[in-house]
């Protein structure tokens, strides 16, 4: 349902306005009137009189028809009947500032539930309860529904925030940073209106070039997945997602009353929906300047332009850093900035137009360098030398801007932090930073958002399996009241989905595992497989580089004494003889499942450096071929799998083809609850990606 009522209300009546200075009821009377809201605004306060000068109604069934929107600011427990009366008077949009409810504790969750059961019911809906407000700076509306301190500032930014007071305090820095915002909607507990609403509508409103949300929590993970990934295709997106480290997760909780949920998993969540994760407020604003000031560049070539040599040096370290290019400077290119610019400037990249750079040379040095075809982007630095000013460097930058708007221009300026408060009263099209790193990074959200949209739609395949068997061993393996399969059980269900695994033959006996290994061929392991044990390493149970059938028998024989030794006999099915497969490169993968998230699939150096090392990344299942590509590129060890010191470069089509297999298993069967492919060894006789051994867990 389109939130038009909310957003661009005809007309809006104010539920508990006050002539009381200081309150919200009143604050919100002055903030409507103040900002020029373009239609009539009703205060309904039940002693009447006049408020802000309007007549004040007595009651909502008093007010005018034609009311679209109500903004309540009435205790919680007249929040029902109030929103009772505004559907007898065809009022769809409601805004309740209120607190009182699922913040409050699980008493307050259940009034809450009443209350959106309600709305529900009457068709309507509802920002908040327990929030800001709402804000549409658009000329044809003007609504200034919240009560932060500032009035907005017109922009193009479409901004959600599930804190109010820190949405607030954003509204109220955002002139200094030269920001503005189309719409702002403080979504508060975010009982019917969340952050995945706000996109959807966002997604065809013009004037919204780009959203921002602050976020603690995500409702729906799936559907936000699926509506953030086809809006992020259009527009940038940027999340702050607060709840990084599980105390900041628990007051994320106790604060909205909302779970938090893992943040690798949200993290994998937002890669996947192709949203720019920031750690931080002021990443999130140096991004937003870049994106309100910049078109999406058609490359990562980025061209700088200096007047010192060593703010130029560490701009290119950075560039080098984020995986982007240093553009190759075209010998026509530099032979006209040879003509203007001195002897002992370089005209290589970077630019160094040296410290005697007057005006005129950042002009022409600018527009010469942005003309090159070989450069997308071009980032300008600027240091105080020789009572060049700063503000007429900018101004001429923005000049340039105006007549080549096809390219990004970035700004650096190394200067007194005065500049910047200068800038706030101008109108700035070029966005500034005072660190060369800030810049680039601002150009790599830039590139980030262009591979995004150059980005092939994902596939999620269909592979043949044997899903029958899989469903056989599961209730088989539930019906003996047991949740975790043996390490047998586990290799066939990973066979049957057609996960490339050891030949392998399973002996219950020490004569039975010699036969095996003979008929195999040597060297061989041999592993354990019980239903009570499951880290077979603990106990001994995996004995490599068996070259003999006597050695076969002698470790077969002293498995099952250590075992009984220990009182861990009970369970022991046999052994699992496997071919040895020769590679110097581990790797692991598997499933992991969040409670609110759901399955996240896991893919990493494995081993013994799991662990130890942590380097592994993760997607949320179903993958598609695009997320199975990028999870494995995701990791450091990715180099050691293209065949680095002269090893045999991997099958990595393989290896995400075991992901997406794994993927699918996880989406038919989502009792798996835990999924171990550790490791799955790369083959140096081909590269092949082979399971040698795989653990299983079922709810």
């Amino acid at each position: 349902m389109s939130l038009n009522a909310i957003m661009k209300p005809r007309a809006v009546a104010v539920v508990g306005a006050s002539t009381r200075p200081h309150t919200i009821g009143s604050d919100l009377m002055k903030r409507l009137l103040e900002y020029g809201f373009t239609g009539p605004v009703y205060p309904v306060n039940p002693k009447g009189g006049v408020i802000e000068g309007l007549e004040a109604y007595r009651s909502v069934a008093d007010l005018p028809e034609g009311v679209d929107l109500a903004i309540i600011v009435v205790n919680s427990k007249f929040v029902p009947e109030t929103v009772d009366a505004c559907h007898a008077k065809g009022i769809k949009g409601l805004v309740v500032i209120s607190a009182g409810f699922k913040e409050t504790g699980p008493e307050g969750a259940a009034f809450e539930a009443d209350l959106l059961a309600k709305v529900r019911q009457y068709g309507m809906r509802m920002v908040g309860p327990n929030c800001l407000g709402v804000v549409n700076t658009h000329p044809e509306v003007r609504l200034d529904g919240c009560f932060a301190e500032s009035l907005p500032e017109r922009g193009d930014i479409g901004f959600v925030s599930q804190s109010g007071a820190l949405g607030g305090g954003i509204l109220n820095i955002l002139k200094d940073l030269n920001l503005g915002f189309a719409q702002f909607i403080s979504i508060g507990n975010q009982a019917d209106i969340d952050a995945q609403a706000a996109l959807e509508y966002w997604e065809h409103e013009e004037d919204v070039r780009q959203i921002l949300l602050y976020m603690e929590s995500i409702r729906d993970p799936k559907a936000f997945r699926e509506h953030a990934a086809r809006i992020t295709k259009k527009k940038p997106v940027l999340a702050l997602k607060a709840g990084r480290s599980a105390a900041g997760a628990s007051a994320a909780s106790s604060h909205t009353g909302s779970l938090a949920g893992a943040d690798r998993a949200a993290d994998a969540l937002l890669k996947q929906a192709g949203v720019i994760r920031e750690l931080g407020l002021k990443d999130l604003f140096n991004s937003a300047k870049a994106f309100s000031n910049c078109p999406i560049p058609k490359g990562d070539r980025i061209a700088i332009v200096t007047n010192s040599g060593g703010p130029g040096i560490m701009a290119t370290d950075a560039v080098s850093a984020y995986g982007m290019r240093m553009a190759e400077i075209s010998e026509s290119t530099k032979a006209e900035l040879r003509s203007f610019l001195p002897a002992a400037a370089s005209v290589k990249n970077p630019v160094d137009m040296i410290a005697s750079a007057p005006l005129e040379h950042y002009q022409r040095t600018v527009e010469t360098v942005l003309a090159d075809p070989g450069v997308d982007m071009v980032m300008v630095i600027y240091l105080p030398f020789l009572g060049l000013k700063d503000t007429d460097v900018a101004k001429a930058l923005m000049d340039i801007k105006a007549k080549h708007p096809e390219k990004p221009i970035i700004g650096c300026f190394m200067t007194e932090n005065r500049f910047f408060t200068e800038l706030s009263d101008m109108k700035v099209t070029v966005p500034f930073y005072m660190y060369a790193e800030e810049a680039v990074d601002a150009m790599e959200r830039l590139n980030r958002q262009r591979l995004w949209m150059e980005r092939p739609e994902g596939v999620v395949p269909a592979f043949e399996v044997k899903k029958d068997a899989v469903r056989a061993m599961f209730d088989r393996v539930k019906s003996e009241g047991r949740t975790e399969l043996s390490t047998r059980e586990s290799m066939e269900v990973l066979d049957a989905y057609g996960v490339r695994t050891c030949r392998s033959t399973f002996a219950k006996t020490a004569e039975e595992a010699a036969a095996a290994a003979d008929a195999i061929g040597y060297p061989v392991v041999m592993k354990m497989t019980s239903t009570t044990v499951s880290h077979k390493t603990d106990v001994g149970g995996v004995r490599v580089g068996l070259a003999s059938h006597d050695a076969v028998l002698e470790n077969f024989r002293d498995l099952v004494a250590k075992l009984e030794a220990k009182g861990l006999a009970e369970g022991f099915e046999g052994v699992i003889i496997q071919e040895m497969v020769v590679g110097k490169r581990e790797t692991v993968c598997g499933i992991a499942t969040d409670p609110q998230y759901g399955p996240m699939m896991m893919f990493g150096l494995g081993g013994i450096f799991v662990e130890a090392l942590e380097d592994v990344a993760f997607r949320l299942a179903p993958l598609n071929d695009q997320d199975a590509k990028e999870l494995v590129r995701s990791v450091k060890a990715f180099k050691l799998l293209q065949g680095a010191r002269g090893t045999t470069p991997a099958q990595i089509d393989r290896v995400e083809e075991t992901l997406l297999r794994l993927s699918q298993l996880v989406t038919d069967f989502p009792e798996v609850q835990e999924l171990d492919i550790n490791p799955l060894m790369i083959s140096e006789k081909n590269g092949e990606p082979i399971a040698v051994d795989g653990r299983i867990r079922i709810a």
